[in-house]
């Protein structure tokens, strides 16, 4: 594959910040995705899993694949 290769687009990187900023106000909203974090995130569980998922994208679906990821697995949105 070629290392240039992208098979997804970012509309508006100065939204960077702002995004950061929402994510982190969701995961307040989101405890038992926190928990699982903090409680799982060394042991890395989902090592190995490959995950993929076409829900519409939102705030807290990023708290998800941000947690997901965290755990251990890949995953493509």
């Amino acid at each position: 594959m070629n290392a240039n290769f992208s098979d997804f687009h970012v509309a508006d990187l100065t939204l960077a910040e702002w995004g950061r900023k929402e994510l982190a106000i969701a995961e307040t909203e989101m405890p038992g995705l926190m928990a699982l974090r903090e409680k799982y995130g060394k042991e890395k569980p989902l090592t190995g899993a490959r995950i993929a998922g076409s829900l519409h994208m939102t705030i807290q679906t990023a708290a998800l694949i941000e947690t997901l990821t965290a755990l251990g697995a890949e995953v493509r949105w």
